[in-house]
């Protein structure tokens, strides 16, 4: 009985034929089913199977020059199936290129697949348009500076979630990231909080306002008490270290917290930023930005600027931008003051023990010594 019409042909002669010594026919088969594949106006999936299974089997063993031309038609082509493209692609150099720059999805298979060989193109396919979500996600978890620079640079995908949230952190001590996210329209004001020492300033207003918002909604603790005046002397005496530290134990910080920007001027805001944070009053944080650093004294442009951030920024804000760039809280005490509990026995105890002191008459001796009439 003669096959139907619509029988898929039976290639296994010809492969059968291919397999004879000296008659290499494997290039010519492919290239001639791949053109047969693609110019098809149909089809069906008996088909597809069989051209999938041709393919697969043909693609390892042709020579370059064939296996770059099939990946020409193949990468582009819609239909073709994903397992083709992934032996294309492990065969590594131009042919593996062609089929990342023209496929028209980069699955996570086939992405491993093109980085089979070892060869360093991560960065490439961080730059290709309509990348899937998860292959941002696996791309962004890399690490590499080149990788987070493709994609931050690729308006051809969307960040967002967990490979945002990555690139946001490595891009805290990256500028040249951090610039790249800045200006991506996906980004929101709120994601690039982290980011705020590396923006310009009309983007710092709007990424203020957008903390502004949150921080005004909870309250803001108590600043530490005497901390403006021992911050004044301090700097009056141009002891940066003892004034770093006692800003940083007045804001519950490591001692250190400056050397994570490395840009000077960078750290001369964030700085400022912990002065307002500290509860500062303007009149004491201009007389630091005088006396504290003169290389800062004698520029009365930067002076300006940083009276305007102090002026800008309000305390509570100030304590979050410093815990966002910081990637840790702030404590809600300063290291040197005690915690006094409003709730539970503790409480009563102090509360009790102080309306007795505040019931009990003052000894004669602390009488005379707060009139000042005994000083021995």
């Amino acid at each position: 009985m003669p096959p139907s019409v619509d029988t898929p042909p039976d290639l296994s002669g010809l492969l059968e034929l291919s397999r004879i010594e000296n008659l290499d026919l494997k290039p010519v088969i492919l290239r001639v089913q791949t053109d047969l594949f693609v110019r098809a106006p149909g089809r069906d999936r008996a088909e597809v199977e069989i051209f999938e299974s041709l393919a697969c089997g043909l693609i390892p063993t042709v020579d370059d020059e064939t296996a770059r031309v099939v990946a020409g038609k193949l990468a582009a082509f819609p239909e073709t199936p994903p397992s083709v493209l992934e032996a294309l692609a492990v065969r590594g150099g131009t042919v593996r290129d062609t089929v990342v720059e023209l496929a028209p999805v980069l699955s996570h298979r086939l992405i491993e697949a093109a980085l089979a060989d070892g060869s360093d193109i991560a960065a490439r396919i961080a730059a290709r348009v309509g990348l899937s979500r998860e292959a941002v996600d696996e791309l962004s978890r890399e690490g590499r500076s080149e990788i987070d620079l493709a994609l931050a640079d690729n308006l051809g995908i969307t960040l967002r979630g967990a490979a945002l949230a990555r690139l946001v952190g490595r891009a805290r001590s990256a500028p040249e990231l951090a610039r790249l996210l800045m200006v991506r329209p996906d980004v929101s004001a709120a994601d690039l909080v982290p980011l705020y020492l590396h923006a310009d300033p009309m983007r710092r207003q709007v990424i203020g306002r957008t903390v502004e918002a949150t921080a005004a909604l909870r309250p803001c603790p108590p600043p530490p008490r005497g901390l403006g005046e021992t911050l004044t002397g301090l700097s009056a005496a141009h002891d940066v270290p003892a004034f770093v530290a006692a800003l940083a134990d007045g804001l519950g910080l490591a001692h250190d917290f400056l050397t994570v920007v490395a840009d000077p001027g960078g750290r001369y805001d964030l700085l400022t930023l912990g002065l307002r944070a500290a509860g500062l009053h303007e009149e004491e944080a201009v007389y630091i930005f005088l006396t504290l650093n003169q290389g800062v004294a004698r520029s009365a442009e930067r002076v300006a600027d940083l009276v305007r951030l102090f002026r800008t920024v309000s305390r509570a804000a100030s304590r979050d931008l410093i815990a966002a760039i910081l990637d840790r809280p702030l404590s809600e005490r300063g290291r040197g003051e005690a915690h006094q509990p409003v709730h539970g026995p503790e409480a009563k105890l102090r509360q009790g023990a102080e309306r007795i002191g505040a019931q009990r008459p003052s000894m004669p001796m602390r009488g005379r010594r707060a009139a000042g009439g005994e000083t021995g």
